[in-house]
């Protein structure tokens, strides 16, 4: 069956009538790609309490859906007996376009968008370890001391092209920045699905980066963070990082998943 196309100006007309909540919602599923219902609520509904916040964000989320916004995947964080909770949300086609057009000015700036597909479980679960990363910082900086800005790039935004010829592909980059410093992160999240090898040679490109002859041409190198589900595989990986060249720990730090954000705020500026 052929899509109908939606024209630019039900576009305009949609995003018109969104409030802030609903437009920094869709700015952030465009940013991250997903959101489960309880990483929306932990970003946008914070503020409530109890049963209000929980109604809140279902009353939310639903007219997005309804309106085509939003769309959510069969799949469930915690299957069916999660309830709505456990829904996981992407941009519908009209979603799609009203993100264009906050980001760019111009719904018509990017290619056609597509209804959203499924998933693997695989896939989902990768996507959704980057999204917590991306909540865990706003809920940290809501209870730092210390005032800072950041920036949050997803594949393929996060990937750069170094000057000695060597793709980078990092799940994620992230700038955090205050008055005085600016902390530059490029992000791979393990998430115990591929061999140590695999994850080696990941890490090399990145040292290889570091060591080529032309690493003081910009873009300048960033640290490398590298989340891990738990101990073992952290004590793994750490391993494997001190057997290689220098400056291989002093440019990579491996951390378990739930300590990420706290870890590269605690780093600013250190």
């Amino acid at each position: 069956m052929t899509e109908t196309r939606i024209s630019q100006a039900a576009v305009e007309e949609t995003t018109e009538r969104l409030s802030l909540r609903e437009r920094a919602i869709v700015a952030d599923i465009d940013r991250v790609r997903v959101l489960s219902a309880d990483q929306l609520q932990r970003l946008h509904f914070h503020e409530l309490e109890g049963t209000h916040r929980d109604r809140t964000r279902r009353r939310a989320l639903g007219r997005l859906v309804t309106a085509n916004i939003l769309s959510t995947l069969d799949r469930r964080i915690g299957g069916a007996r999660a309830g709505s909770k456990g829904l996981v949300y992407t941009l519908d086609r009209l979603g799609q376009r009203v993100a264009t057009l906050l980001r760019n000015g111009d719904p018509d700036a990017e290619p056609r968008p597509r209804k959203p597909g499924e998933v693997t479980e695989r896939f989902l679960g990768h996507c959704l370890a980057i999204s917590e990363l991306y909540v865990s910082i706003h809920e940290e900086r809501r209870q730092s001391e210390v005032p800072f800005k950041f920036a949050f790039y997803t594949e393929p935004e996060s990937w750069w092209f170094g000057p000695s010829g060597i793709w980078l592909k990092p799940d994620a980059h992230v700038v955090l920045q205050t008055e005085q410093v600016r902390d530059r992160w490029d992000v791979e999240v393990d998430r115990a699905t591929e061999s140590l090898s695999t994850i080696r040679g990941k890490l090399k490109r990145y040292l290889d980066q570091a060591t080529s002859p032309d690493v003081g041409v910009e873009p300048l190198m960033a640290k490398v963070l590298v989340t891990v589900p738990g101990e073992v595989r952290q004590a793994s990986i750490t391993e494997a990082v001190a057997q290689m060249p220098a400056p291989a720990e002093q440019l990579f730090d491996v951390v378990l998943h739930e300590r990420a954000a706290a870890h590269v705020i605690g780093e600013l500026g250190a």
